[in-house]
């Protein structure tokens, strides 16, 4: 991809936890649905989602503000074996819960202040396969680049990827099994709570 550093990593969940983590995620976490505003208009979030992470990792993004929740044990693993995958380190996990072929997520960039100028993004996927769809901001000669995500795999964006390009999970045509996205992040703009 031109403008952009994307690195996809197969089997990164060893296949035996995979079912059981995506349960136990589904269950455990306190998922909430967000009102946001896009374009000036306020929509519901057609996903669910929780933000994990160090105190005073406050995240903002269209319109809504997430103050974290404290790592759970669950969480702490699945930062450490991304962590010793992508060989970054992170303060924080944004989870969106994609319950059936209906939940998506509209093409945006991770490009808030708090998360730097070139941010590194650490995608974790569990459940179903979904297509992830990147879109050049302003190259229309490049065309648009759909990456498949298995269960257990992850997904590396850094350097200059969330300044370029644009990603996002459509709706699926046909119905479709629950999908856990963990975003690991490293919040460099810090607020005390």
């Amino acid at each position: 991809m031109p403008d952009a550093e994307v690195c996809y990593l197969p089997n990164v969940v060893p296949s035996a936890e995979r079912d059981t983590t995506l349960r136990r995620l589904i269950v455990e976490v306190p998922w909430r649905q967000e009102n946001i505003v896009v374009w000036g208009k306020t929509y519901l979030q057609p996903r669910l989602i929780a933000w994990y992470g160090d105190p005073g990792c406050s995240y903002t993004y269209s319109g809504i503000t997430l103050n974290p929740l404290p790592w759970n044990p669950q969480l702490l693993e699945l930062k450490d074996l991304v962590e010793s995958a992508s060989g970054s380190s992170f303060n924080s996990v944004l989870l969106n819960y994609y319950r059936d072929q209906r939940d998506s997520m509209g093409l945006h960039s991770d490009d808030e202040p708090e998360l730097g100028a070139r941010p590194i993004l650490a995608s974790l996927s569990l459940g179903q396969e979904r297509t992830l769809t990147f879109k050049h901001k302003v190259r229309k000669d490049v065309s648009p680049i759909k990456i498949r995500l298995e269960s257990g795999s992850l997904l590396l964006m850094k350097g200059d990827t969330q300044r370029c390009w644009k990603h996002g999970i459509e709706k699926e045509s046909r119905p479709c099994g629950p999908r856990i996205n963990l975003t690991f992040r490293q919040i460099v703009t810090r607020t005390e709570t």
